[in-house]
C-alpha cells in the first residue's frame, strides 16, 4: 500500500514541525491536528494512510483519540503510531490495547520515524 496522506496530531509545535520535516520527504500528504479531538475529525474527514499520534495533549488525549479512530468502522483500517515519552512496557501494552499499531519513544530519530512509514508501506 502506498503511503499518499499522513496525519500527525501533536500539540507541541516543535515536535509538530520535526515530524512534520522527516514525513515531507516520503513525498506524502502531511495533516496536522493539535490534539486528540481533531486527529478524529481529520482521520474521518481526510482518511488518511497512517496517523502518528502523540499520547499527552489537551481536551482529548492520544489514547481516547486511537481508540475511538481504531473502532470507528470508517477510519478502523488507519493504523495508528503513538509517538511518546511514555514508553514503558505497560504504556506499550495500553497503546496496543486502544489499537495502535506500533509506539515509537521520543526522542525519536528520523530513521524512526521513516521505518514506520516503510512498515505500514
Amino acid at each position: 500500500m502506498a503511503i499518499n496522506k499522513i496525519l500527525i496530531v501533536e500539540d507541541d509545535p516543535v515536535q509538530q514541525q520535526h515530524l512534520q520535516t522527516i514525513l515531507q520527504t516520503t513525498g506524502a500528504k502531511i495533516l496536522v491536528g493539535e490534539n486528540g479531538q481533531q486527529g478524529i475529525t481529520l482521520a474521518e474527514q481526510e482518511k488518511p494512510d497512517l496517523i502518528f499520534m502523540d499520547i499527552v495533549m489537551p481536551e482529548v488525549d492520544g489514547f481516547s483519540a486511537c481508540r475511538h479512530i481504531t473502532s470507528a468502522e470508517s477510519t478502523r483500517s488507519i493504523p495508528v503510531v503513538i509517538v511518546s515519552s511514555k514508553h514503558q512496557e505497560a504504556d506499550r501494552v495500553w497503546a496496543q490495547l486502544q489499537g495502535a499499531s506500533a509506539l515509537v519513544a521520543k526522542p525519536f530519530s528520523d530513521q524512526d520515524i521513516l521505518d514506520q512509514v516503510k512498515a505500514f508501506s
